[in-house]
């Protein structure tokens, strides 16, 4: 166990940090990684068939974020693109994919259909971890792309409940289901639909009304690793429910991670699960390389070759149309596109199930996984080609205006252009200076050159647009964007090749902002934080406080929390140390606001007694 662990890790920590270096973003680099230590080429790990079983928790766990990212609203805002978008991909694809397999084969239309379901669905896994990586999965077509695949991974279960009644006779069973049969198996049809029903609702209540106490009391034991420990549990546990009764597993974590995801306890959740789904998703990725069967492809590489490029090209065709049909535009329908053609995971689940059920024989199936395996290997290539396209110094702009030049500023670079960043950008402007704004997101930069401002599309964390935005001669640079770790990103590119900067920062929370004031920039600002507390002295004088008095408080209370944040930020990481000093720190405040108090008053008397005297 040991020695197989330091071949998947030294694999990893030497192909990824490559292939990021060269472009290739890092799902290209785990399954080059697989193909190189897989058993068709240096033969350092086996089969990968029980290990895929395990790495597959990865996908479970990532959902279970991306649930966490989206409110119940967002979600039934998204109806129409997941039962849409996402239907028809699935319905189009299929019925295209089983329709040529009949022209060409001689396979039974059972069989033809079986396929055609199973290499309908993308890889999440894939797609969601290049987009996020890339920082496009809050884009337009990051968007649609998502919703398309939450359609499939709801998709599986019917398909998984249809293959038995796909079954040849004419085909031998290999033996039982590799996943097992679930306990409502046998029931009659309206007992699993209720137990289904109960099962979700299950869900539902308890992430309601039963998460908060139970992680509040967890979190009061100030046991990082107890914490830890019970999210793992939570999501391990739903997961297991959802398996046990014949659902999707991943389904089942995404929908209880929309549950929480108004919970106080939303981002420490998402904190401790993070890197566990990081380790599974790269493991995932590394058996999907080393699952690809070499052997197989040697003996036919014409009939595989053709497969790969159909399968690819059938499914960019429909996408293409489905994109153009939903009013994407151009930019959007190509990343679109381009995302999610290719198979998926979920192809290995019904590609096994439907060997089970004697849908088709081993052959057919063995020659189905390598198809999709190379394309899921030749997937993240067709990110890296949208990028090439999209992403160069002189395609930055809009499509609308994809051959404007970025004119450089001698004064400020602002990066991000949203509510925040208009604020600071049109202050600057008034008062003369020039600006040269960037912003990542696509559809905001062209609602913003609508109204007539110049804004350029790229993300500032690459060398190559922050020097063609005058980052040389530049004096300030001001990041407004939204996420943090885009962030700490451009923070950490302009420190290294452009140290004269001074750097401004918008701070998205107080765990952010942590990470701002250990960058070393010249300065940052909350984003809520002067408008909350604004709002909170308003809120003083409207219970009898005096304007004067009130806004001392303020003042008072804006002195003190800037010093503790300078306190907390060395404290950040020990959760022992920072939980008695954020107690501390609460205390001292009250004396502050009472010692000011109880100064006001013996001069309010002193000039009372004053005023009596003369």
């Amino acid at each position: 166990m040991l020695i197989t662990a330091l071949i998947y890790l030294l694999a990893a920590v030497l192909a990824v940090p490559l292939a990021k270096r060269i472009g290739l973003g890092s799902v290209l680099g785990y399954l080059i990684a697989g193909v190189i230590i897989g058993p068709h080429a240096l033969h350092l790990v086996g089969d990968q068939t029980e290990v895929m079983h395990f790495a597959e928790f990865g996908v479970v766990m990532m959902l279970f974020l991306i649930g966490l990212e989206l409110r119940p609203d967002r979600l039934w805002a998204m109806r129409r693109p997941i039962l849409g978008l996402g239907g028809l991909q699935v319905v189009v694809t299929c019925a295209l994919l089983a329709g040529g397999l009949l022209l060409v084969s001689d396979l039974a239309w059972q069989t033809a259909l079986a396929i055609g379901l199973a290499l309908a669905l993308s890889s999440t896994a894939i797609v969601l971890q290049s987009l996020t990586e890339r920082g496009l999965l809050k884009s337009p077509a990051g968007n649609n792309a998502f919703a398309v695949l939450l359609f499939q991974d709801i998709a599986v279960i019917p398909i998984l409940a249809l293959l038995p009644l796909l079954a040849l006779s004419s085909i031998g069973g290999t033996g039982a289901d590799d996943h097992g049969h679930s306990l409502i198996h046998d029931l009659p049809t309206a007992a699993k639909i209720a137990v289904t029903l109960a099962t979700i609702a299950g869900i539902v209540i308890a992430g309601r009304f039963l998460a908060a106490p139970v992680l509040r009391y967890m979190a009061e034991t100030r046991l990082r690793e107890i914490f830890t420990a019970f999210t793992l549990l939570l999501v391990v546990a739903i997961a297991a429910l959802m398996q046990v009764i014949g659902l999707s597993p991943a389904l089942g974590t995404f929908l209880a991670g929309v549950v929480l995801a108004e919970n106080e306890f939303r981002h420490e959740l998402e904190v401790d699960i993070e890197p566990f789904k990081g380790l599974l998703l790269g493991l995932f990725f590394i058996t999907v390389g080393a699952s690809i069967d070499f052997e197989l492809l040697i003996q036919q590489p014409l009939i595989i070759g053709i497969a790969v490029l159909a399968l690819m090209g059938i499914k960019a065709a429909v996408l293409g149309v489905l994109a153009a049909l939903f009013k994407m535009g151009r930019r959007h329908g190509l990343l679109f596109t381009l995302a999610l053609a290719q198979g998926g995971e979920f192809a290995f689940v019904l590609i096994s199930a439907g060997r089970s059920a004697s849908v088709f024989s081993a052959e057919v199936g063995s020659l189905v996984t390598v198809v999709v395996a190379l394309s899921m290997l030749l997937s993240p290539l067709l990110i890296v080609l949208y990028e090439y396209l999209y992403s160069r110094p002189d395609q930055q702009a809009c499509p609308s205006s994809a051959d404007d030049n970025i004119e450089p500023s001698h004064d400020v670079i602002l990066a991000g252009y949203g509510r925040f960043g208009q604020v600071v950008g049109r202050l600057l402007s008034a008062q003369g200076y020039h600006l040269t704004i960037l912003d990542h997101s696509p559809s905001q930069v062209e609602m913003v050159r609508r109204f007539g401002n110049t804004v350029y599309y790229g993300d500032a964390s690459r060398r190559d647009l922050l020097e063609a935005a005058g980052a040389a001669e530049a004096k300030v640079l001001v990041i407004a964007v939204d996420e943090p770790d885009k962030t700490l990103a451009i923070i950490a590119t302009a420190q290294q090749h452009f140290p004269h900067l001074k750097i401004l920062a918008r701070a998205i929370d107080r765990r952010h902002t942590y990470a701002l004031m250990r960058s070393g920039i010249a300065g940052l600002r909350r984003e809520t934080f002067d408008s909350a507390l604004n709002l909170g002295v308003d809120a003083l004088k409207l219970l009898g406080l005096t304007d004067s008095n009130a806004s001392r408080a303020g003042q008072l209370f804006k002195e003190h929390d800037e010093q503790t944040l300078k306190v907390l930020s060395e404290l950040w990481g020990d959760d022992k140390s920072y939980g008695l000093a954020v107690r501390q720190r609460l205390d001292d405040l009250r004396q502050v606001l009472l010692a000011d108090q109880k100064e006001r008053d013996a001069h309010i008397d002193q000039q009372s007694t004053a005023d009596h005297n003369t």
